[in-house]
């Protein structure tokens, strides 16, 4: 007779010795008043997380704390996440009309799903100033697949024309479901010092841990590319050459674009969306955007600045709001992981001809 005790990679150690200590008690009543041999086993999961489909063969490594990622397709996924990515492969059926936003977590994905919902609306700030930017966009893997989904037929009912959907997949992983479609795709990315720091700190912020999850761990994770959804630079690449190969259906910028000069990248996305500001007093529309889309205006909302937790993820909506700034990794990385990074940025990005994120 086995006994199956669920807990998690996010108990403290104190409650894994409590949750361990009630399993051998439990054992010891059973086998002397029930009289049956028992087989306790401990399985510990991600908080929430199902292990629905989970396969024990994948590659697994430790990443923060006591959290653990697995290898699947040549990328590292939380359990969770690894799921819903099975479920949008086996079930999302994309439309033509489709928008997908694809990016690398903390790369300016809340920051773009602003802007193409306003762009494709042509939406003024009234509806960002009483929903949150995920709401509006919801992430496949995470909000509309997997343990935490969300309605999709309700969301479909009630957006656009075109469904503007988001995405932290791989192209790796993603172009056998996107690609038949022949929808459009557009993906983000950032600095890689950048999208590390800013990555740890949003981990710092929105989970608790007995002990915090220090930086030369963080640095050290990102380079060998045991982060969620990474490696990194595979997560870049895939679709910087897909944007070489199908410019008409895949739009490729980074977030340093975007904060240079956000009024000419945001004329150039809805060009490329078949939604250019043309018309009579469009000129002005397009200034509404750039404004209501601001860090500054966005950070500013109640429903951003919120500590209630999202319906998808246990985090407070406040945690998708930091800075914005292009540069912040100066402010925490050393000259030793500066160079490390820069070093490997240029070994991976140098024969693709994308020169980018190194000082």
């Amino acid at each position: 007779m086995a006994i199956y005790i669920y807990g998690s990679y996010m108990l403290s150690r104190q409650k894994t010795r409590k949750l361990l200590s009630r399993a051998k008690t439990l054992n010891c009543f059973l086998q002397r008043y029930i009289l049956v041999s028992v087989s306790l086993r401990v399985v510990l999961m991600e908080n929430g997380d199902s292990n629905e489909g989970y396969d024990p063969s994948l590659p697994v490594e430790k990443w923060c704390g006591d959290d653990r990622l697995y290898q699947w397709k040549g990328f590292w996924f939380r359990p969770q996440y690894l799921l819903g990515t099975r479920q949008v492969l086996d079930k999302f059926k994309p439309l033509p009309s489709d928008v997908i936003l694809a990016s690398f977590p903390k790369t300016g994905t809340t920051w773009l799903k602003s802007l193409l919902y306003s762009i494709i609306n042509r939406s003024s700030g009234a509806c960002l100033r009483s929903n949150h930017p995920h709401m509006l966009v919801p992430t496949l893997e995470v909000q509309l697949y997997g343990p935490q989904q969300q309605s999709f037929s309700n969301f479909a009912s009630t957006s656009s024309s075109s469904r503007i959907l988001a995405t932290h997949l791989p192209h790796q992983i993603l172009a056998d479901a996107v690609r038949p479609a022949d929808c459009r795709v557009v993906y983000v990315t950032r600095n890689p010092k950048d999208t590390l720091t800013s990555f740890w700190q949003f981990v710092l912020k929105s989970r608790s841990y007995e002990e915090p999850w220090p930086l030369e761990m963080a640095v050290e994770k990102f380079c060998n590319g045991v982060v969620p959804f990474g490696p990194y630079y595979d997560h870049v690449l895939g679709f910087w050459k897909e944007s070489l190969e199908r410019p008409e259906k895949v739009f490729f910028i980074t977030y340093e674009e975007l904060k240079d000069d956000t009024k000419t990248q945001v004329k150039r996305l809805a060009e490329f969306l078949g939604c250019p500001f043309n018309g009579d007093g469009e000129e002005e529309v397009l200034d509404e955007i750039v404004i209501s889309c601001s860090f500054e205006k966005l950070s500013s909302h109640e429903v951003n600045k919120s500590s209630e937790h999202s319906p998808w993820m246990r985090l407070p909506m406040s945690s998708f709001f930091r800075k914005g700034e292009v540069g912040d990794h100066r402010n925490y990385l050393n000259n030793e992981m500066v160079e490390r990074i820069d070093a490997i940025t240029v070994e991976k990005f140098h024969e693709s001809g994308l020169m980018y994120g190194v000082n």
